[in-house]
């Protein structure tokens, strides 16, 4: 399982230097250029799932479209490629595709592979065996992560406990992938930061974390337009924050200066920052005013000037 991180390590360097003379002088301006950045900025395919939906795009087409818009590196949605987690032959166009685009594969997001902290025991059981082909995929691609769902019910601890003992089976198997496990804030208590921590606490494992998204605080989306179906979103990014392997900035509108309009984008960054947190920040633009793609720049841009600010001082 290593093996197919060190191929797909190996496979990049070839391509990368069969396109470009690497020398130290390139190498100690690129490290130079990123370590300069308080973070860089990914693209979440979900951004462009009207795209892909409407079948304007495919999966596969999906690396090179991130780089026209402006981005290094890529989270997919297994959704939009739910038949191919074990299709070898597929995997390897997809991750020729990332190479050939030059963007860094960073983790796939999955949905709709059963409830990992269902009460059933049979139920919790499938649910982890169904995540394991993405563990598999993966790999493959050289992700460092598969995001995940929370979803269980019952009460507070009963939810904590049984999200906790799924989460924990499968990080044990990620382990082995040498990949991450992480939780995004997606509906229920997992928007919930409180509780979110309290799981994380409960699992205790290092590859066990979480990916704060800035928009997901909605407890039921069915009351979207009550307040109080809300968690604040700057105190559940915060509590995230300690477990994070990824964050994802959700967008929605725009005013007339580029900020976004449900978000304070500067405070949510620091609040990042401040974790000590300089990973990858993912843009996941959600909007409706704007087209998928002028959305997705606007989101990026935003994040850019942000950043700029930041180094800045």
């Amino acid at each position: 399982m290593h093996e197919l991180s060190r191929r797909s390590a190996l496979a990049r360097l070839a391509t990368l230097s069969a396109g470009i003379a690497i020398t130290p002088a390139l190498a100690a301006r690129t490290r130079r250029d990123h370590a300069m950045k308080p973070f860089r900025i990914s693209l979440a395919e979900w951004s462009l799932h009207p795209l892909l939906h409407d079948n304007e795009l495919s999966n596969l087409d999906f690396p090179a479209e991130a780089r026209r818009l402006g981005f290094e590196a890529i989270e997919y949605v297994n959704g939009f490629f739910k038949d191919k987690a074990r299709d070898t032959d597929y995997l390897k166009q997809l991750d020729a595709r990332a190479n050939d685009a030059g963007v860094t594969q960073l983790l796939i997001m999955i949905d709709g592979e059963g409830r990992i902290g269902a009460p059933d025991a049979g139920e919790r059981g499938e649910a982890i065996d169904n995540h394991v082909r993405w563990l598999e995929a993966a790999a493959r691609l050289g992700c460092h992560s598969i995001r995940v769902n929370a979803a269980s019910e019952g009460t507070w601890d009963e939810q904590q406990a049984l999200a906790a003992d799924g989460l924990a089976r499968l990080t044990r198997l990620a382990e082995g992938f040498d990949l991450n496990v992480i939780v995004e804030n997606h509906g229920g208590l997992s928007s919930n930061g409180e509780w979110l921590a309290g799981v994380m606490q409960r699992v205790d494992h290092p590859r066990c974390g979480t990916l704060p998204d800035f928009g997901n605080f909605c407890f039921d989306w069915s009351r979207a337009d009550d307040p109080d179906a809300w968690y604040d979103r700057y105190k559940g990014v915060r509590e995230m924050m300690p477990y994070a392997k990824a964050v994802s900035a959700k967008s929605h509108d725009f005013d007339e200066r580029g900020n976004e309009t449900n978000t304070d984008f500067r405070k949510m960054v620091r609040i990042v920052l401040d974790a000590g947190y300089d990973g990858w920040i993912g843009v996941e633009y959600e909007g409706k005013n704007a087209p998928p793609r002028e959305g997705t720049v606007l989101t990026r841009k935003l994040l850019e000037s942000v950043r700029d600010e930041i180094a800045s001082g």
